[in-house]
């Protein structure tokens, strides 16, 4: 259960890394582009 619960978290915070990354880009485009 416990190794089940740590790989859940592993890709939970690839999902946030990723998120938080494309969020970044896009702001920065957008800033870009004004």
């Amino acid at each position: 259960l416990a190794k089940q619960w740590r790989g859940l978290a592993t890709r939970y915070d690839k999902l946030a890394i990723t998120y938080r990354a494309a969020v970044t880009i896009s702001a920065i485009l957008t800033w870009l582009r004004i």
